[in-house]
């Protein structure tokens, strides 16, 4: 039928609702219909090509419920819900996205190049929990420095409480957050504080619990390759799935304004077609003016790489190197020892490309890091935590949890300040004291098997092992484990998370009004280890030159005028303009530093910036 925004699911119009929906091995497809004042009717869907069924339902309004039955049995949610009012197994609500009123034509999107990302998880975010509760806190996070929300995944999953990587209908905002509309305004206020939001959508697999897509047709999966967490997508061999997540990226971006989204594991995303699926969501992004990020753990260039040079063209690409070297450098025990040494020269490697090139391990594994500093800077995403780094714990600590003040100031500082794109993990910037646990919501069976699931895999890592053998394992299934990892906001104003605070804020000013930290390329950043066992990056522009110095650990000591690096002209100098350990940010003293004889101590981890004068 000619006027379909999307090619399935229940569409309002000033003709009544339209219902279609692909289900290709089903002879008869009627939908039941149950209207607000609880009358039901069922009305036959007409068969199309290609395996689609619709008819028009000249009485239909919006809020009426409806299920599917295939064949003359079942009563299954629409694959393109828009809303599961009751439940994700319960009937789907027709939706008219028309009744929102936004304010934000004037919008417009930063470009990629100045993004500071913030992830969020709606329900831990605030005591609330629903997108109300977060539009309060969008004046703090302006305030912060941040311009962009990365909300973790929004589509409907089971229970009352998840990550969002168990979502099963990828159409239907999660109820426990609130109405499609209350997304609707937290987006609109959003871009009304100048902040773009990013979508983490899960498009290689679906959870566990809820899920009927197979009742509709099998072919939405194929069994030639396999995900950890499901079946895989059946990209290679369908068009209609290929339409089904090609319309997802257009759904969000028309009804809902999203700016752009953040692609889950896409290394587990198999396409054999001669186009890649990938390069067509980003190509529809794109065309919006939208951003589009890969969670790729093999660091592969032609992912970010553009379509002219072969790439599949997304924007930017989870860069987990820099995070694992800070972690084995600072956290006794990590996850991450054996496959990083955590040693200096590991992380001025990983600024120098964007991940550690050529990689140290073996050919072959999951983790390829090709080369990439050919790249833009931007196009690689930095954290020292998120939702993964603190969940995928036994007990969801933050690195603040283990390391000493000064020194997570001073990786704090080095993030903030880095030429590739920051990305802070919601509470991370006041050094919140809440962990971030991973929890789900199943029902009681299949919740046992995830329990039993997660703390097996958590006793491959033998720092894990002791600490399961000493403490008591936090269920995923327990409410208070959800409950624990809520954000503590009377933390922020507190004497030493204030102070952390304000670090956060002046490090992402400095960044903000100084493009050199924001380069469009790396003709103009350098990155050095000074002899001293300092990492320098030297950064300029045509009128501002700057000096970034880092001790991670502490104790060293040097003269800038012994190192070629930081060599300025006759009659220039280097001045302090930032330290980590300012008192305002609660340190004991910035390091000491002669502009005049060029010495630098660091009695304490820290990162001080300097400008040439």
């Amino acid at each position: 039928m000619t006027g379909r925004k999307f090619s399935q699911g229940a569409e309002f119009g000033s003709s009544g609702v339209h219902y279609r929906v692909w289900a290709p091995k089903s002879e008869r497809v009627a939908v039941r219909i149950t209207a607000a004042a609880g009358a039901t009717r069922t009305l036959p869907l007409a068969g199309e090509t290609d395996g689609y069924h619709s008819v028009l339902d000249s009485d239909g309004v919006a809020g009426d419920r409806f299920a599917y039955e295939l064949n003359g049995g079942g009563a299954f949610p629409c694959p393109a819900s828009r809303f599961q009012p009751e439940d994700v197994s319960g009937p789907s609500m027709v939706i008219d996205p028309q009744t929102f009123s936004w304010t934000d034509q004037e919008w417009l999107r930063p470009a990629f190049r100045e993004l500071v990302i913030y992830e969020l998880h709606v329900g831990t975010f605030t005591p609330d929990g629903t997108y109300r509760a977060a539009m309060e806190r969008l004046p703090y996070l302006r305030e912060l420095g941040v311009n962009a929300l990365e909300v973790m995944p929004l589509a409907d999953f089971p229970g009352e409480y998840n990550w969002g990587y168990d979502g099963v209908r990828l159409y239907a905002p999660a109820r426990v957050y609130g109405q499609p509309d209350d997304l609707r305004a937290l987006v609109d206020a959003a871009h009304g504080h100048g902040l773009a939001v990013i979508l983490d959508v899960v498009y290689n697999h679906f959870g566990p619990d809820g899920n009927f897509l197979k009742q509709f047709s099998p072919d939405y999966f194929e069994g030639r390759h396999h995900t950890p967490w499901g079946e895989a997508i059946n990209f290679s061999r369908s068009p209609q799935v290929r339409a089904y997540y090609e319309d997802n990226i257009l759904y969000w971006m028309d009804e809902f304004h999203i700016d752009g989204f953040r692609l889950d594991a896409t290394h587990t995303i198999f396409d054999d077609s001669p186009r890649h699926i990938l390069a067509e969501l980003a190509e529809i992004a794109h065309a919006r003016g939208g951003y589009i990020i890969a969670e790729d753990e093999q660091n592969l260039a032609k992912v970010i790489e553009s379509p002219a040079e072969g790439g599949i063209g997304m924007n930017a690409v989870w860069a987990d190197d820099f995070h694992h070297t800070v972690d084995v450098a600072l956290i006794e025990g990590s996850m991450y020892t054996g496959t990083f040494e955590g040693k200096l020269h590991e992380l001025v490697n990983t600024l120098k490309n964007g991940w550690v090139h050529p990689p140290p391990w073996p050919a072959g594994g999951p983790r390829m890091n090709t080369a990439c500093a050919h790249l833009p800077p931007e196009k690689f995403v930095f954290c020292i935590s998120n939702h993964d780094q603190s969940g995928n714990r036994a007990f969801g600590e933050r690195i603040n949890h283990f390391i000493s003040a000064e020194t997570y100031r001073a990786a704090s500082a080095l993030l903030c300040l880095v030429p590739y794109t920051p990305l802070i993990f919601m509470g991370q910037e006041w050094g919140a004291s809440t962990p971030f646990l991973y929890f789900t919501d199943h029902h009681d069976e299949l919740g046992h098997l995830v329990a039993e699931g997660r703390r097996r895999d958590l006793r491959k890592f033998p720092i894990f092992e002791r600490e399961l053998a000493e403490r008591d394992f936090p269920s995923p299934q327990a409410r208070e484990t959800f409950e624990q990892s809520k954000l503590q906001w009377e933390e922020a104003g507190q004497a030493g998370h204030g102070a952390c605070l304000r670090l956060y804020r002046a490090a992402l000013r400095l960044r903000r009004e100084h493009g050199v930290f924001r380069p469009h390329d790396r003709a103009r950043t350098k990155v050095a280890e000074l002899s001293c066992e300092v990492l320098a990056i030297r950064a300029r522009s045509e009128t501002e030159e700057w000096l970034l110095l880092c001790d991670l650990r502490g104790g060293h000591r040097g003269d800038l005028r012994a190192e070629s690096f930081c060599a300025l002209p006759a009659g220039r100098q280097w001045h302090p303009v930032f330290s980590s350990n300012a008192p305002e940010f609660g340190g004991p003293e910035p390091g000491g530093y002669d502009p005049v004889s060029g010495h630098i101590v660091f009695q304490h981890p820290e990162v001080l910036v300097l400008r040439a004068e």
